[in-house]
């Protein structure tokens, strides 16, 4: 029965990430975070962003 409480106390200690973990973690969203402003930014998406804006602020009530 000790070892199985010994188990549980390891994993209870195992939180969080650790450092390696959070680097990884900060260059993947720096990654997206790229993709995504490239993505945001090309012609198509701003010429369809700037249609949305035009027609919302254009609309008849």
């Amino acid at each position: 029965m000790n070892w199985v409480r010994s188990l549980v106390r390891g994993a209870r200690s195992d939180r969080g990430m650790t450092t390696s973990e959070y680097a990884v973690g900060t260059i993947a969203a720096c990654a997206f975070a790229a993709v995504l402003y490239k993505v945001v930014t090309s012609a198509p998406v701003m010429a369809q962003l700037q249609s949305l804006l035009k027609d919302a602020l254009d609309a008849k009530f």
